[in-house]
């Protein structure tokens, strides 16, 4: 079995149902970047997170985002050793290989802040000293839609470091039946060993970058872009750090799937879940409509012709 279908396996044996879900968040995983899982309490959010992080073999952070949570709380601090006579730097959870923020926009936008160096540059800068995070580094966020009671919504700018923002869904009646009866997140998830050691993981994301992306594809996202920039719908369109992270999106898909070279589908696939956070439609300025956005990004889908 190929290392992925192994790391794939291990997690769908505690997050029942959902594949498509599953694979969102390895492609992140390889194309070496954040995933935002956002949906309604109770649908298996921190089960997949916890369910992927427990399935590689490097060092996780776990933060419960709380509204009294300081960005110290996250970064660090740096405090004075009377034994040493020195000051001491205590690094926080952000230093770790993986970090899952659980509820992140239950937090306060200050805090939540704390993370954009991090997410973007893969550092922290804390007391005019500039401190490197491990490699890899990849934070999973979970969050509740933003018509919940004592959610904080999450700037355009620290969105945007987030490679996609996926939903689950309710499962399907079969695949609630098997959660009911197996209680995944009480037995199987303790029980979860890990399948990929962080050596893997770097190789593996060394093959992505190498993964061939033709011109006609290149010109096939900046199409894409283009439309959205123009849409008379969109109040938003998407940025040159979106194209390159849909390029990276699609680069991971293919390698994923066993090849060596992306295809259309594999940028069609990952418009809306790595552009719809990206961008801002004229409707849900005026009515709080997020599914707007999507609608919107699918009729560009529609209309931009694909390479043959």
């Amino acid at each position: 079995m190929r290392p992925l279908d192994r790391l794939r396996a291990n997690i769908q044996s505690c997050f029942l149902g959902n594949q498509a879900a599953i694979d969102r968040v390895v492609t992140c995983l390889l194309a070496r970047g954040h995933v935002l899982i956002e949906d309604v309490p109770g649908v298996g959010k921190t089960t997949l997170a916890m369910a992927m992080a427990r399935s590689l073999d490097i060092p996780l952070s776990r933060i419960q985002m709380t509204p009294d949570l300081l960005p110290s709380d996250i970064l660090g601090v740096t405090v004075w050793d009377a034994n040493r006579s020195a000051f001491e730097f205590r690094p926080g959870p952000v230093f770790s290989n993986l970090v899952l923020a659980d509820e992140i926009n239950r937090t306060t936008p200050r805090t939540q802040s704390a993370l954009l160096e991090a997410m973007s540059e893969n550092q922290v800068s804390i007391d005019g000293e500039t401190r490197p995070l491990p490699d890899p580094f990849l934070v999973i966020a979970t969050q509740n839609p933003f018509e919940f009671e004592g959610t904080y919504f999450l700037p355009e700018s620290q969105l945007d470091r987030f490679l996609m923002r996926i939903n689950l869904g309710y499962p399907s009646p079969e695949d609630e039946a098997r959660v009911l009866m197996q209680d995944p997140r009480r037995q199987a998830l303790t029980e979860l060993e890990p399948v990929m050691s962080a050596q893997e993981l770097r190789d593996l994301q060394n093959q992505c970058d190498a993964v061939r992306f033709d011109a006609e594809l290149t010109a096939y996202v900046v199409a894409i872009a283009n439309a959205t920039r123009r849409s008379d719908e969109l109040q938003l369109g998407v940025s040159p750090r979106g194209c390159l992270a849909l390029v990276r999106a699609a680069r991971a898909a293919a390698l994923l799937k066993g090849r060596d070279y992306a295809v259309p589908d594999d940028i069609t696939a990952h418009v809306v879940p790595v552009f719809g956070h990206r961008c801002i439609s004229k409707a849900q300025l005026q009515e709080a409509d997020q599914e707007s956005t999507r609608r919107v990004l699918q009729g560009i889908l529609e209309r931009v012709p694909a390479p043959g």
